[in-house]
């Protein structure tokens, strides 16, 4: 990271049927985000559309698109009017029938610095994402920008500390979570508040185990494609966390907002220095870690 603290803009929205609309909406609340003194921003996943995973349904790969392609074009305008670098979620079309959930991450130029392809792909009830996904082949990234070394990783790449690490131990002062989480509507009232809070502690974590910044941008809003089925009801609380695990900003819990807050590298040599754990990693013991499960130990 650079010596100079800066503002990162995490942008929450609520989609529409409607993928022109809606990425002509992430133009304006970027462009919002600038005026508001953001020098990064930071996009949900899959922000052009709802959130389509809920069913499986071939022709919603006719959404795909290429990387580069409009959604990189359009906010790469943006990114060199504003000057800004700009993290964007892309249902990547990569060749006939492969697809990514990918971010690109766009420079204060327009130019496509690095593209993240998302590691972890799951399939849950409502979730179906495997159907859709090729499992990411670019590892683990940092990339360089104007502010510093960032990271990015992708919605359920977040409950993992292998991810975490990984990117941080690549120099990445602030990871960058583009999500869709939320409750499905018949467990919320019974099991919502322990989701919720599991999800924004486990970021938390993150951040105060690799002494790094950690920015969450959910989407909101009750997403229910189908009729007879319940739908998602998204959570929003889009935060930004501090090295210590402290969130120094968030969103509400539902509609379109977008957060701004600080991101200082001074806090980051701060904490690190007193609670030094990437000096105390035990290297020469992780043997194993590559394993799915050690048996008969």
């Amino acid at each position: 990271m650079t010596e100079s603290a800066f503002r990162v803009g995490l942008v929450q929205m609520r989609p529409t049927p409607d993928s022109r609309q809606n990425l002509d909406r992430a133009v304006h609340l970027v462009g919002k985000a600038a005026a508001e003194g953001a020098q990064v921003v930071c996009l949900p996943e899959l922000f052009r559309t709802p959130y389509f995973c809920q069913s499986e349904d071939s022709g919603t790969f006719n959404l795909a698109e290429t990387i580069p392609g409009p959604s990189t074009e359009a906010l790469g305008r943006t990114a060199r009017e504003k000057k800004l670098t700009v993290i964007v979620p892309v249902f990547e079309r990569r060749a006939p029938g492969l697809y990514h959930n990918s971010a690109a991450v766009i420079g204060p130029q327009g130019e496509i610095i690095g593209i993240y392809r998302k590691m972890h792909i799951p399939d849950d009830p409502g979730y179906y994402e495997k159907f859709y996904f090729t499992p990411g082949d670019l590892g683990f990234r940092a990339f360089d920008t104007s502010v510093g070394r960032i990271g990015t990783l992708i919605c359920w790449d977040q409950w993992y500390p292998e991810a975490a690490r990984l990117t941080a131990l690549r120099g990445a002062g602030i990871i960058f979570y583009p999500t869709a989480i939320g409750w499905y509507p018949p467990e919320k009232a019974s099991h919502g508040a322990q989701q919720r809070d599991a999800w924004e502690t486990v970021q938390r974590g993150h951040a105060i185990a690799n002494g790094v910044y950690v920015a969450a941008v959910n989407r909101a809003g009750l997403e229910k494609p189908d009729a007879d089925r319940p739908g998602i009801e998204f959570w929003g609380g889009t935060f930004l966390a501090d090295p210590f695990g402290v969130v120094v900003a968030s969103a509400r819990t539902d509609g379109e907002e977008v957060v701004v807050g600080r991101v200082d590298p001074a806090r980051i040599e701060e904490v690190r220095r007193g609670w030094p754990f990437l000096r105390d990693r035990r290297v020469d013991a992780y043997g194993g870690i590559e394993k799915r499960f050690i048996e008969g130990e």
